[in-house]
């Protein structure tokens, strides 16, 4: 059993993460921004749904942003490009959850 509350993996020089579960349909990480850190600009590999923990985050869907606080859960199609970053005083973190799981789609 994993907390995703505890030991939040936040690091000083860029986001942090850590993947909680890697199964053949399913892929969830976590992801941890201090403020003025930032996911890069990509594509969704999979289908994604975002569930922010801790914090609020900015996320760029297709050019628009969204905030997303405590509690919300993002859904995201799979090619869609976008980027997540913390613009608050605050820490942030969610877990992605990706079905299927990356590894299982052909390029």
């Amino acid at each position: 059993m994993k907390n995703v509350l505890k030991d939040i993996p936040y690091t000083d020089s860029q986001m942090g993460k850590r993947q909680l579960v890697d199964e053949t349909h399913l892929l969830v990480m976590q992801v941890a921004l201090q403020p003025g850190q930032q996911v890069p600009p990509h594509n969704a590999n999979s289908n994604v749904h975002l569930l922010i923990i801790e914090g609020q985050v900015i996320v760029t869907l297709d050019g628009n942003d969204t905030t997303a606080a405590k509690g919300a859960l993002l859904p995201i199609a799979i090619e869609t490009p976008m980027s997540i970053r913390n613009d608050s005083r605050e820490n942030a973190s969610f877990l992605i959850f990706k079905s299927p799981n990356p590894s299982e789609i052909s390029p």
